[in-house]
């Protein structure tokens, strides 16, 4: 499992169901819109505080950033 893929797709996923975009979403959650891009295009690693903030942002628990699609419907 490459968890910076699986991280970055679900980021993507999350924040598409809110109909936020990248620029909006960075600024919910105090970011900047390159950063969002970089995780969402697989360019960056993130820090714990960083997916915190991103999983508040998407008032969702941050461990559901790191679930393969498959294991999203368990």
């Amino acid at each position: 499992m490459d968890i910076v893929r699986v991280f970055g797709s679900n980021l993507r996923k999350y924040r598409g169901e809110l109909g936020l975009s990248q620029e909006a979403f960075a600024e919910k959650c105090g970011l900047h819109r390159t950063y969002i891009s970089a995780i969402e295009c697989y360019h960056r690693s993130i820090s714990l505080e960083n997916i915190q903030r991103i999983a508040d942002a998407l008032g969702i628990e941050a461990y559901q950033l790191f679930l393969r699609g498959d294991e999203h419907e368990k």
